[in-house]
């Protein structure tokens, strides 16, 4: 049977115990001595009490204001790190929502610029009008993320048609975009010699992106079988055209259905264009906007 242990030397339990209470008291700067039995000569227990909960009240002030000094340091460190690397310092702290507006409207003033023309889009049926809105709301939220964004323009954008309506039942907060829509064409809003129409049919290869042209992007879904209506629409308003340089920086990836397209949805079109502005790559941008469901692959990534 276990006894309970010799009653004139203390466990070592106690002693642990003792030892883990003085360091306690050490930290509340009160001498262990002050609670000891000594305390309680000529009623000095309730004066020592007293000055214990004091001091011990003291201390738990101060330590309730360190945690509060380390959450307020860690809140802060996770909003520099949502920012991304120098984001404090560049930025001068201010609010992401306030900087996204700002480089906006400086794009809206100096440049460059994307309209979609959604003149096309009748074409449509509505099943793909919805996937058009989908991509126009994903477009958007790209540009908004975006360093150095375009100032986009949605134009021939009717009110009380399919894609009008789409994008507001789809979109939420869409009539709150950053952006302008138009009835108008951009033939009545921009000189011809400014106006560059993107199209995969074009002969012309899209070497750059300047700052003072106007890029259109046909407002149709990649899926839509329209055979150069892009190309012949440009044509016909006199405009110049050009294509991305997939061909040029891109190679052809051995699929089981043979399937290679240089069409691309309106957003991943935006996601090249936009990485390149950025990086003034285009491997980098490519790969940002061409899937391999494409059926072209960078050339360092064929095995």
């Amino acid at each position: 049977m276990a006894g309970g242990g010799d009653g004139g030397c203390p466990s070592a339990e106690s002693e642990g115990e003792a030892a883990v209470a003085c360091e306690a008291l050490r930290l509340l700067r009160i001498e262990p001595s002050a609670v000891g039995p000594s305390a309680g000569r000529a009623g000095g227990a309730a004066r020592c009490s007293r000055n214990v909960l004091r001091k011990r009240r003291r201390w738990e002030r101060v330590l309730a204001a360190k945690r509060g000094k380390r959450r307020q340091e860690r809140e802060r460190s996770r909003a520099r790190r949502a920012q991304g690397p120098g984001a404090a310092s560049r930025d001068g702290g201010r609010a992401p929502a306030a900087l996204v507006k700002e480089r906006l409207l400086e794009a809206r003033a100096s440049g460059p610029r994307l309209c979609v023309d959604l003149g096309v889009a009748d074409r449509m049926s509505q099943k793909e009008t919805s996937r058009l809105a989908s991509q126009i709301r994903r477009l958007y939220g790209a540009n908004k993320r975006a360093q150095k964004p375009f100032w986009l323009c949605l134009t021939e954008f009717v009110v009380g048609s399919l894609i009008y309506e789409e994008c507001f039942r789809m979109n939420d907060g869409f009539s709150n975009y950053l952006m302008d829509t138009t009835q108008e064409s951009y033939l009545d809003l921009f000189p011809l010699d400014v106006i560059v129409y993107l199209t995969p049919d074009s002969e012309n290869v899209l070497e750059d992106i300047d700052p003072k042209k106007v890029y259109v992007l046909g407002g149709l879904v990649d899926e839509s079988i329209h055979k150069k209506l892009t190309l012949q629409r440009a044509q016909e308003q006199s405009l110049q055209t050009a294509r991305l340089p997939i061909r040029e920086y891109m190679v052809k990836n051995v699929n089981t259905k043979n399937y290679h397209s240089e069409t691309l949805a309106i957003n991943q079109v935006f996601d090249v264009l936009s990485t390149y502005y950025e990086t003034r790559s285009w491997p980098a941008a490519l790969k940002a906007g061409v899937s391999s469901g494409k059926g072209y692959v960078l050339p360092d990534t064929v095995k």
